[in-house]
């Protein structure tokens, strides 16, 4: 039995006309007009409608997107997914006036921590334009010292991220 090709056009008596998508070992996985994406076996019943003849590529659409999502982070203002701490998803923030009279406020915590996590990502951004900038060394370490104030001053919010790792840090104590 000769292996189909990515590209390769088939209808499959279950699941209708499709294209090969991706080649493993041991399945196509194929993506249907009607049924979305499957995954068949290597033997599995089905016409060929177009056998593409290009060798078999290991190289499956999650690995594309994968390699793409990593681009676009290491080239623009696009970061991954920061997660809340499990404890306060679902969660609310409540903002409670001192003053008699006066509305509080009560936010979604998801959303006020969203916001968060694009405050510290921004400041991420300009520090890496300040660092790739034109300005005299000592006027970039000026700039590096403020934003690692205002990472201090962040420091408060980090409790409400799931890793460490996404923490704001600020001036370490000598």
């Amino acid at each position: 039995m000769k292996l189909l090709g990515i590209g390769s056009r088939i209808d499959h008596k279950n699941f209708g006309k499709g294209v090969v998508t991706n080649v493993t070992s041991q399945h196509y996985w194929v993506t249907f007009i009607e049924n979305g994406l499957e995954t068949i076996e290597l033997n599995d019943e089905f016409e060929v409608i177009e056998a593409s003849e290009n060798e078999v590529d290991t190289i499956s659409l999650h690995d594309v997107e994968k390699s793409l999502k990593s681009i676009l982070q290491q080239w623009s203002d696009i970061t991954p997914a920061t997660p809340i701490a499990d404890k306060w998803k679902g969660g609310k923030l409540l903002l409670e006036p001192g003053q008699k009279g006066v509305q509080g406020k009560e936010v979604p915590i998801d959303t006020f921590f969203h916001k968060i996590v694009m405050v510290r990502d921004r400041i991420r951004v300009m520090e890496q334009k300040i660092n790739a900038s034109k300005l005299e060394e000592s006027e970039k370490i000026e700039l590096q010292q403020y934003i690692t104030r205002i990472y201090g001053s962040l420091t408060t919010f980090n409790v409400l991220f799931k890793s460490q790792n996404d923490f704001f840090v600020g001036e370490k104590s000598k």
